[in-house]
């Protein structure tokens, strides 16, 4: 019986240890192993300053990153994508992901965020609010209504009674700014984060309409997470007095409450 308890004992251990590859083997709770999160593209600048301090602070994590619309992020994790994190950069799309199970527990806000009009360094076309973008010749990006930012703009567009047809719709803001950044638009309506972003090559103008398109950004710990303990660690980090001032530098407003 000897051999065969032996074999029984060791079958046992090799099955515990594979179970928490992800884990620390010491029991401490120290993250350790690779950390995936799924961000909304708006996020890019601010989580990767974050995921470099998570990283230095966890010498043995590795952050890796997806950034992309968030609505693409939902249907990738709801179809099995690996991830341990997703941030979002509406409610609605974190719904695609809590309504499907995908959620360990609930979401939390950590961030808001809000449009502006951004064009070409120097604002040459003297765009001053919504209605200039539906002026002759004026030509517009906007994202994909499925998209946060194209439901920001729609709802800012609805607010201000301005019927606009864009020459192209983007899969993320990113997309956006960019034909503004390339010279193939005239203004882009985006983010005041991304706009700050490349304030080297844009100007943002403000607009009064963008307070009825306030975008809350949710983050949660996903329920298929190959990586728990890292993922709730970077999302308290998110949370954390450091990432507010990260995310405040950044042009992000704080949650709304307590």
């Amino acid at each position: 019986m000897r051999p065969a308890l032996a074999a029984l004992v060791t079958a046992s251990l090799l099955a515990a240890a594979g179970c928490g590859a992800d884990e620390p083997a010491d029991g401490t709770g120290t993250p350790r192993g690779t950390l995936t999160v799924f961000a909304a593209a708006s996020l890019t600048e601010s989580f990767t300053t974050l995921g470099r301090e998570f990283e230095a602070a966890h010498p043995g994590v590795r952050v890796t990153f997806n950034f992309a619309g968030s609505s693409a992020l939902a249907t990738q994790i709801v179809q099995g994508a690996p991830a341990d994190v997703f941030a979002s950069a509406a409610p609605r799309n974190m719904a695609t992901v809590t309504e499907a199970g995908a959620a360990d527990g609930a979401p939390t806000v950590f961030a808001r965020n809000q449009l502006v009009i951004a064009v070409p360094k120097g604002n040459p076309d003297r765009i001053t609010g919504l209605a200039d973008l539906v002026r002759p010749g004026v030509t517009v990006a906007l994202c994909a209504e499925q998209v946060p930012c194209g439901a920001a703009a729609r709802s800012a567009l609805d607010a201000a009674t301005v019927r606009l047809t864009p020459v192209t719709l983007e899969q993320d803001v990113r997309g956006a700014l960019a034909k503004v950044r390339l010279g193939e638009v005239d203004a882009a309506l985006v983010y005041r984060t991304d706009a700050r972003a490349a304030s080297a090559e844009v100007d943002a103008v403000e607009f009064p309409e963008s307070a009825a398109a306030v975008n809350d950004y949710p983050i949660v710990v996903l329920a298929d997470a190959a990586n728990p303990t890292a993922a709730r660690a970077f999302v308290d980090q998110v949370r954390s007095t450091r990432g507010r001032a990260v995310l405040d530098a950044a042009g992000f407003q704080p949650p709304s409450g307590p």
